[in-house]
């Protein structure tokens, strides 16, 4: 065959391909909706912590006063449902779910419609100065599971200097690298319900389960019905099994595995005098503001892969002695560990995606059903302890006035950590 016909041969091939990709492309097909979306978000609990955001993002002061006084009890289930539609109610907005018996949780939970509520301006109190007051104090950020830290921590990051140029410090702050999840809220649907709300006092008991049907109903949303299975119910508990200072001086941390969970995560925080001590379990630099409360299960598989999470078989790390030091030994100084499990998530679709791709696929509804173990202790303490008879809650000087005559002193590191990690910083954000 002679070139020129070869060329001509080839081209053809190329021209045909060419026609056949744009009629598949012209046949891609249609996907409409979904009219109503709804998120479970199940979380397992146990000692004290920071539940995950779904259930408010505020710490369990009860769950954490009890453990501060030796009785932790058992583990605690919270249930979160969001309904979001992109239809308007039928006269008051009305939802509910009717979840399945072994719930223990009632036979139905309404999804309260929460009403728009004005902005209200509070006055700032008069001991507090109207010119700014730059931070004292440094914090000190570890990453990595061993007996020793790694070379090139910790990374430390001087307060006063960082809010005078924060954009030249937002390098320094390589946050974990995941797309925070977007349920259902009054700012993203027309129409919005909720549950646990102002109108139920009911809670999960221990033993409550998610298996079985569950039906969502309402008068802005087409009804929703799916089957949870076996696999598919409420993380098991998560416990630390040690937590207590080794040989080296690092605290030796472990753990019972989660049935269904696919990774966990740690991390620690604490102060001693003018610094602030954070570490994480991530092989990468990343610091743990805005710790992950639930994960999609692409971002898990992700972040087990590049060793921001360990893996779902993991049931130790080391917090390293460095860490340990910064935190003031054993004098004076402590922390706060937390330890979290990933279960993933399980989505439903209705109806069914046609198998036809000139049928259109106009989605009703969709559901997302999320699972996250939690619990949380002391550093290095075995056993829950009073802290020298401070209560819990009541630091000293916290929140006050300055006495009169006298001028408001810079908040210090330790101050920060109290009222909060993000307390008047301007933290690069996500």
């Amino acid at each position: 065959m002679r070139l020129g016909r070869r060329l001509a041969l080839l081209a053809g091939v190329a021209a045909l391909a060419a026609t056949c990709a744009a009629g598949a492309s012209a046949q891609q097909q249609k996907v409409t909706g979904p009219v109503a979306v709804y998120w479970m978000s199940a979380q397992t609990q146990t000692g004290f912590g920071m539940p995950a955001m779904g259930g408010g993002g505020k710490p369990d002061a009860g769950a954490m006063m009890r453990m501060m006084m030796g009785g932790g009890g058992g583990a605690t289930k919270t249930l979160n449902l969001q309904l979001g539609s992109s239809q308007p109610p039928s006269g008051a907005p009305a939802a509910e779910h009717l979840p399945p018996r072994g719930l223990q949780a009632g036979a139905s939970l309404p999804l309260l419609s929460p009403k728009a509520s004005t902005p209200v301006r509070e006055d700032t109190p008069e001991y507090i100065p109207r010119e700014y007051q730059k931070p004292r104090g440094r914090m000190l950020i570890f990453w990595g599971c061993g007996e020793h830290a790694k070379p090139g921590q910790p990374v430390v990051i001087d307060f006063a200097t960082m809010t005078s140029n924060p954009q030249a410090m937002a390098g320094v702050f390589k946050a974990i690298d995941y797309r925070p999840m977007q349920p259902p809220s009054p700012a993203r649907n027309k129409t919005y319900g909720e549950w646990p709300n102002s109108q139920t006092k009911t809670t999960v008991p221990p033993n409550g389960s998610l298996i079985g049907p569950h039906t969502i109903q309402g008068n802005y949303s087409p009804e929703i019905s799916f089957m949870l299975g076996e696999d598919q119910d409420f993380l098991g508990p998560l416990n630390l099994a040690t937590n207590q200072r080794n040989a080296v001086g690092g605290v030796d941390l472990g753990w019972n595995l989660v049935g269904n969970a696919q990774a966990y995560f740690a991390s620690a925080m604490g102060g001693a005098g003018d610094t602030v001590v954070m570490w994480t379990s991530s092989e990468l630099q990343a610091a743990p503001f805005g710790v992950m409360d639930y994960l999609s299960t692409g971002d898990i598989a992700r972040l087990v892969a590049n060793r921001t999470l360990m893996g779902p078989a993991t049931r130790a790390c080391k917090v390293p002695k460095e860490v340990m030091d910064a935190l003031g030994g054993g004098g004076g100084g402590g922390g706060i560990v937390q330890l979290a499990a990933y279960g993933g998530e399980a989505n439903f679709v209705y109806p069914p995606r046609p198998t036809n791709p000139k049928i259109a696929w106009n989605q009703e509804w969709a559901v997302k059903v999320r699972y996250r173990s939690a619990t949380g202790g002391l550093l290095g303490m075995a056993m829950p302890q009073m802290d020298g008879g401070r209560q819990a809650g009541g630091y000293p000087g916290a929140g006050q006035p300055p006495p009169p005559g006298q001028p408001p002193k810079a908040p210090s590191a330790g101050d920060i950590l109290k009222q909060g990690i993000l307390g008047g910083l301007p933290f690069p954000r996500r």
